[in-house]
């Protein structure tokens, strides 16, 4: 059954590192949350390490800038581990092919396509239109507002030729601020549901968490699992892939799941235990905000 706590500074104690998720967790898409840099900047004076893990399509650099035009100050965290890396690393081994069809906002996402040094002869990735590519690279919708479905033309023509889907984020929505937003993960799924095959690279799937313990044992001797916390709103992503890496999780419900889970300040505890047990999948600990 799933504890719910009143502050990480109750349990924080038992970790050496945070694997912390930042949408709904340390910002809202728009501002940081106050209680939240609190919170990870006292587990960090007290000698735990805390590395951001983020289904962010942006490389590492790209998500810590946008930290700082929300208000995450760089005495928050150590490291940043985000999907995006992950899948750009995958992207230069070719694994959708050399010419690919983009997804998402350009102005933003760029940065996805930035040289990467970390791979010896790097395949040389060009963007073409859709008739033109051997896969497609997908860090988002066009139109974030727009339903999935109006993909499905360009879709069932890409699933005809074979092409693969690699995933920059496989979070399904996101709230920016009182907006929900879909994302990256919405189209992947869209795709696998007509018969399309999809790489994912950010949680819950194993190639971040990959990068987050190599980023981890960077910064100290080799943490032993059950000295990491996971922290996160997705139940499905942050929740499951914490599952999945056989690590302790701590559920922020007031985030995606705050109305399932009845959240004000805190989760209802029949709420809470309804909807982990509809989702088959129960965190170690919840609490509404992280603080």
């Amino acid at each position: 059954m799933t504890r719910i706590i009143p502050a990480l500074s109750e349990i924080s104690a038992q970790y050496d590192a945070l694997f912390v998720d930042l949408w709904g967790c340390v910002h809202d898409g728009v501002t940081a949350y106050p209680e939240a840099i609190a919170a990870l900047q006292a587990y960090r004076k007290s000698g735990g390490i805390v590395i951001l893990v983020t289904n962010s399509p942006k490389p590492r650099e790209g998500v810590a800038a946008q930290l700082g035009q929300f208000g995450v100050p760089a005495d928050a965290y150590d490291s940043i581990a985000s999907s995006g890396d992950s899948a750009r690393s995958a992207m230069f081994r070719g694994m959708v092919g050399e010419k690919v069809y983009f997804m998402g906002e350009w102005t933003r996402d760029s940065g996805f396509f930035d040289p990467i040094e970390i791979i010896n002869d790097p395949a040389h990735i060009t963007r073409v239109p859709l008739q033109e590519a051997e896969g497609i690279v997908c860090c988002g919708p066009f139109d974030p507002m727009a339903d999935p479905a109006v993909n499905r033309a360009d879709f069932l023509y890409a699933k005809q030729k074979g092409m693969k889907l690699l995933c920059a984020n496989p979070d399904i929505v996101v709230d920016r601020g009182e907006v929900r937003e879909w994302c990256a993960g919405a189209l992947a799924a869209l795709y696998t549901e007509m018969g399309g095959e999809s790489l994912y690279f950010g949680k819950p799937h194993p190639p971040i968490y990959d990068l987050a313990r190599r980023r981890l044992n960077a910064l100290a001797n080799k943490v032993d699992s059950s000295r990491i916390l996971a922290i996160g709103d997705g139940i499905h992503t942050d929740i499951q892939g914490a599952q999945g890496e056989d690590i302790d999780s701590l559920f922020i419900t007031g985030g995606l799941a705050a109305s399932e889970t009845k959240t004000k300040d805190q989760p209802d505890a029949d709420a809470l235990e309804a909807f982990v047990t509809k989702q088959m999948i129960t965190p170690t600990f919840a609490i509404g905000r992280l603080r």
